[in-house]
């Protein structure tokens, strides 16, 4: 079995990054890699609010420093094909300083380039996007688009504001779509005044991790959809990555529904929004759910469409999903083959089809 993973994460630190970012930021990162921060906390670069009280014996967070060390995990877990994420930049859409951002995703995507993709080891990247800045962030899509190993852009989707539906971020989809990269949005759980998750309603972590990826992505998709993203870039591939997918059938047909009966307030949707989803839009399976009937896992995916989701693991953290989780599920090998590798293959088209032999 043939398995791409779509997302895993790559440990991007102040440290690591700094000697790639441009003054005067880089003595920024340079101080900030003299303190030590708890994990996604770190002020100015992965800025988070983090109310609840620890709680001992709980899960560790875990990285991953090397692209040797993201081989031999992979490995382990049986995955030809790693797509790397970044770690700390999954909070970058929170930045507000428009220079300090731009300076920072140059320094991401040149240190993912020089440290990650140099060697021939399987494993690809996705360009951060910066959406400070949209035409810088096309300009940097057009530059890293002719490397190879570059097979996607990144779309930081926790606290963005606007969502990515805007059409301020339109040179960044004409940019994605001319070089023939997907984009793809990945959330984290954050509290923000930004839509869609009015997160700080709630008192403990089980309610905001329980709605904030879903509700992420939800809202971009209702955003993209609204402003007629897929239909006015025929050719962009869109992927949602770390939200699950029992939510995709539910907003496919209620935006079908709302479609018809306000398809005058939206006349470039030419067809209905579940059809640009089942042509354009590719669905990532972490973290999967577990009905008690895994039985109905199977159909939730026949619903969204056999060639539309892919599997994702999130490795390392602690909340990883192992292939097995999807291997094991009551469906025949065409449909396990299909979303453990090839329906990513025809999401990132510039990952090469393994050697029939």
């Amino acid at each position: 079995m043939f398995i791409v993973d779509t997302d895993v994460h790559v440990n991007d630190t102040p440290g690591e990054l700094a000697p790639y970012c441009e003054q005067p930021w880089r003595v920024s990162l340079e101080e900030l890699a003299k303190a030590s921060y708890p994990y996604l906390l770190v002020p100015g670069f992965a800025p988070n609010f983090r109310p609840d009280p620890p709680i001992p014996g709980g899960q560790d967070f875990r990285s991953v420093d090397t692209a040797a060390d993201m081989r031999r995990g992979l490995d382990e877990l049986g995955i030809d094909i790693g797509i790397l994420f970044p770690d700390h930049m999954l909070l970058f859409a929170g930045l507000p300083h428009i220079e300090y951002a731009v300076a920072l995703s140059r320094a991401y995507n040149r240190w993912l380039v020089e440290r990650w993709l140099a060697e021939k080891n399987d494993l690809y990247g996705v360009l951060l996007a910066c959406p400070q800045d949209p035409i810088e962030s096309a300009r940097q899509i057009r530059e890293y688009a002719k490397n190879d190993r570059i097979v996607g852009v990144y779309l930081p989707t926790a606290g963005v504001n606007p969502l990515w539906g805007h059409r301020k971020y339109d040179p960044i989809f004409e940019a994605a779509q001319e070089v023939d990269l997907p984009v793809a949005l990945h959330s984290v759980t954050v509290v923000s005044p930004a839509f869609p998750a009015q997160l700080d309603q709630f008192e403990n972590h089980f309610a905001r991790q329980v709605l904030s990826h879903s509700f992420a992505m939800m809202g971009n998709l209702t955003s993209l959809m609204h402003t007629g993203v897929p239909a006015r870039y025929p050719h962009l591939r869109v992927v949602f990555t770390e939200a699950g997918i029992a939510w995709v059938p539910y907003m496919a047909w209620r935006m079908d529904k709302y479609h018809q009966e306000y398809r005058r307030m939206v006349p470039f949707l030419e067809k209905r929004p579940s059809e640009y989803m089942r042509e354009q839009m590719w669905f990532a399976t972490q973290p999967i759910e577990e009905p008690d009937d895994p039985a109905h896992l199977v159909d939730t995916i026949r619903h969204i469409g056999e060639d539309r989701v892919v599997f994702a693991s999130d490795w390392p953290h602690h909340d990883f999903d192992h292939p097995r989780g999807i291997l094991k599920l009551p469906m025949g090998n065409e449909l396990k083959r299909k979303v453990m590798g090839t329906n990513a293959l025809a999401a990132f088209t510039r990952i090469p089809a393994p050697v029939e032999g």
